[in-house]
């Protein structure tokens, strides 16, 4: 492993320093967590510095510091050589510092060219907003960047991929010296993803510095100058992109080999639980058939927008299909609603754990006993202690890496929370699993370890239905994989025949004979 390159301690004189910024024994600490201890950063004009770590390195805890959301409990930052404070992301803002969160937060309400320019609107004469004015400057914007979207189109009405990129365009459009990108490729497509680094290239080469945080590893070397390498709160190393590979980055980031990253499954597949056939709604996608078996896993794969999401929701009664049949252990089976589905064994991670997952504000225990909560509900009061001690049972189990049940959910890392919502649905005892984009935004210690425990319950008889973006990941998990493509089921392949070039195809909507 290439020996990490020390840094240097925070130059004061402006002249004599090569870096946009940086950070010297950083310490941040939460109610029973230290987030971050004694770390260090730096970022060179015109490079992107990718920033890597397992869910609960320290990343966007220290991110949110440099942008003006946390304020540090030691160390100390230097702007282009002089030692700064940022007391609001305002003033970090005002200082050339801009960030792309990982979660969007967008105005759904409000109009492109109002979230671009909210608290920066244009006035006219009369000290009134002047929308003209405010609409060709975001048209300017969006064309520089090629984004094509209007400027007067309603957030609401956008793809999460298309909401990404307005974020983008809204941070670019402060023209920062320092942009912070956390997860900005989590929701969009490989097309948009070289969007995105050709925009990354044009700021480079306009001497503005970047941090990148990703967990795609192949993302890193295409796109990144240096690699910083944090781990449980603290600063490992510095290096050289191209000095790397794949696993000493892994071996860096979780402080061990991970030689396999999916599991080995040979557990026999079981007898047929679910039979759809047709299944289809208006406007959306038609004709999907498929069985499911009891210790499968079924893989969906597609592009954006090609209907994966929409059967999922379908089954689970979210938006109830209007044609087709669907049979659970050979009798008919008309789910009407959620509640119908969780009724009959159904169980659903949803695609975005932040819109449809989490209720951010409540406590881990409140999210995680959310789905039982009315079978622990007797003579008008809840039996919690009976629930705690399932919900604590259940955080052992997942590994869920809380202080306590009561710490807010919206203070642990992504990987927690997507557990803490595995461990939702595992209370309900369901007998068919449809997880969508369960490793969304999650490093790769907490992908391995969700990896294990799905292969796990397939092997406990349970019927899994994983839809993702990321074919390794279909690949490597699924017993047969369907192909989408436009909302149409293009075909479903053998693990033995499921190549991701054959994927591809299919999901590109070239049959594959």
């Amino acid at each position: 492993m290439p020996t990490a390159q020390a840094l240097p301690t925070g130059a004061t004189d402006p002249q004599a320093s090569p870096y946009l910024l940086e950070i010297t024994h950083i310490s941040k600490g939460f109610p029973g967590v230290i987030a971050l201890s004694d770390v260090q950063l730096r970022v060179r004009p015109g490079s992107v510095l990718a920033l890597m770590g397992e869910n609960g390195a320290g990343k966007s805890t220290l991110m949110k510091i440099i942008a003006g959301i946390y304020q540090p409990d030691a160390g100390e930052l230097f702007l282009r050589g002089k030692p700064v404070s940022f007391a609001t992301p305002l003033a970090a803002l005002q200082a050339g510092i801009a960030m792309i969160h990982q979660e969007l937060n967008l105005m759904p309400h409000m109009t492109i060219a109002e979230n671009i320019w909210i608290g920066r609107e244009q006035l006219n004469g009369l000290h009134m907003v002047d929308h003209r004015a405010m609409h060709r400057a975001t048209a300017d914007l969006l064309g520089r960047l090629r984004i094509r979207l209007d400027p007067e189109e309603q957030v609401g009405n956008l793809s999460i991929a298309e909401r990404q990129m307005v974020e983008i365009a809204k941070a670019v459009s402060y023209d920062s010296d320092i942009l912070i990108m956390d997860e900005p490729t989590s929701a969009i497509t490989e097309t948009e993803v070289e969007h995105l680094f050709s925009i990354i290239q044009d700021l480079k080469s306009q001497g503005k510095g970047i941090i990148y945080i990703t967990h795609k590893m192949k993302e890193v070397f295409a796109i990144a100058d240096e690699v910083a390498v944090f781990r449980d709160g603290q600063y490992i190393g510095l290096h050289k992109a191209d000095t790397l590979n794949d696993d000493t980055l892994i071996s860096m980031m979780v402080g061990r080999e991970l030689s396999t990253l999916f599991p080995v499954r040979e557990t026999p597949i079981g007898k047929r639980l679910l039979t759809v056939r047709d299944l289809s709604l208006d406007g959306v996608f038609e004709k999907v058939s498929f069985d499911l078996h009891a210790g499968e896993i079924l893989g969906i794969a597609g592009l954006m927008g090609s209907g994966r999401t929409n059967v999922a929701e379908a089954l689970f009664g979210i938006t109830p299909s209007t044609g087709g049949e669907i049979t659970l252990d050979d009798q008919p089976l008309r789910v009407t609603d959620p509640h119908m589905a969780i009724e009959k064994g159904f169980a659903l991670l949803t695609e975005d754990r932040k819109l449809t997952g989490l209720f951010g504000c409540l406590s881990v225990l409140e999210n995680m006993e959310m789905a039982v909560l009315p079978h622990y509900v007797g003579n008008g009061f809840v039996h919690q202690k009976a629930l705690r001690v399932l919900c604590e049972d259940m955080c052992r189990k997942l590994r869920v890496k809380t202080p306590s049940l009561e710490q807010c959910i919206d203070t642990l890392s992504g990987g927690n929370q997507q557990k803490a919502l595995l461990a939702r649905w595992l209370m309900t005892n369901p007998r068919i699993l449809i997880l969508d984009e369960p490793t969304r935004g999650i490093d790769v210690g907490a992908k391995a370890e969700i990896y294990r425990l799905i292969a796990f319950l397939a092997s406990e008889g349970m019927a899994v239905i994983m839809i993702s973006s990321e074919l390794p990941e279909v690949l490597g998990m699924s017993d047969r994989v369907m192909v989408m493509h436009e909302g149409e089921q293009m075909g479903i392949l053998d693990r033995a025949d499921a190549t991701q070039e054959r994927v591809m195809q299919l999901a590109s909507g070239i049959a594959v004979h």
